[in-house]
């Protein structure tokens, strides 16, 4: 068996969670407080910040130069594409590029960035993709789940663009490339290896979901 497929049995539990969601489906139908989308839409642009510096780790410690530059195509695709879908959403609620890129972290976001970085900096490259993969995964399986489950979601005059993206074969590939690598990295490593790169994938895995909730619900600091 595949390490990615190891991975993806075992994070069934979180992901059926996370799809039933309710932002998540509110994306589906339409339905979703546009507050909340806002909410989400700013936290995850800074969550994107942070994000975009996994892959500049991940082409430093690349050892050939295709991996590099497969890691450099993600920096430039996170910063200029899956951004600018952000800052295009920000602009029709009249939120400048500069505030934007000036929000807070919420807790929740402030602490899934901090793991992803501390393990892409002190570890391996294995393991720096094992923590970087469940966004861009199940960003892919939300964009198909939603696509296939919601027809019509595609075309809503809100979050079409959002469920377009996500779902789409160009998204999709750059998920299957990180999903390619950490299986060749990961062929014929002893289990005690496997296992800290699980409990990654799980844990970032349970961070996606928090992140979702702090978007619907809220979750500032209190003091």
């Amino acid at each position: 068996m595949k390490f990615s497929q190891r991975l993806f049995e075992n994070v069934q539990g979180i992901w059926e969670k996370t799809h039933q969601h309710p932002f998540v489906a509110g994306l589906g139908t339409g339905e979703l407080p546009v507050e909340s989308f806002i909410r989400y839409m700013k936290q995850d642009y800074v969550y994107l910040i942070d994000y975009s510096k996994m892959f500049a780790l991940g082409a430093v410690k690349a050892t050939d130069v295709e991996t590099m530059a497969a890691f450099a195509k993600l920096l430039d695709e996170t910063l200029n594409g899956e951004m600018d879908l952000h800052r295009q959403y920000a602009g029709r609620f009249g939120i400048t590029t500069q505030e934007l890129e000036e929000t807070k972290p919420m807790p929740n976001n402030l602490a899934y960035t901090s793991y992803m970085l501390k393990v892409a900096q002190n570890g391996s490259l294995e393991e720096l993709i094992s923590a970087l993969l469940p966004c861009m995964w199940s960003y892919w399986e939300i964009g198909k789940l939603l696509a296939e489950t919601y027809p019509n979601s595609i075309d809503h005059p809100m979050y079409g663009e959002w469920v377009k993206m996500y779902s789409s074969d160009e998204y999709g590939a750059l998920a299957l490339w990180l999903i390619d690598i950490l299986d060749r990295l990961t062929d014929g490593k002893p289990e005690r290896e496997l296992a800290v790169l699980e409990e990654h994938f799980l844990t970032t895995s349970r961070f996606e979901y928090m992140f979702w909730d702090m978007a619907y619900e809220g979750g500032d600091w209190t003091v």
